[in-house]
């Protein structure tokens, strides 16, 4: 678990961080070392890229389709409020 002061990084860090890892061949434990951070977080940037990128493991989500799903479901939810409250008034 992270702990109470969760360091946050800029979005332009973190490209730079996946850039370092992809331009210069190193392990994303070794750029993040160089970098001085910890390896947890650029491991997750990196495979967040690849999927973003298509390159991503099986079954894996991109941004996009993240954002698309989170957006159904709450449409999804919506729809559910109202079909209970229609289904209200008409039993009355």
């Amino acid at each position: 678990m992270g702990g109470k002061y969760t360091k946050r990084y800029t979005e332009d860090f973190k490209r730079a961080a996946i850039a370092l890892v992809n331009s210069s061949g190193k392990t994303v434990t070794s750029a993040a070392r160089e970098l001085g951070i910890r390896s947890e977080s650029p491991h997750g940037w990196y495979h967040k890229a690849k999927a973003d990128r298509g390159e991503g493991r099986s079954g894996e989500l991109s941004s996009a389709e993240r954002e698309e799903l989170k957006r159904l479901r709450r449409e999804n939810r919506e729809q559910q409020q109202t079909i209970e409250i229609l289904l209200l008034i008409a039993s009355e």
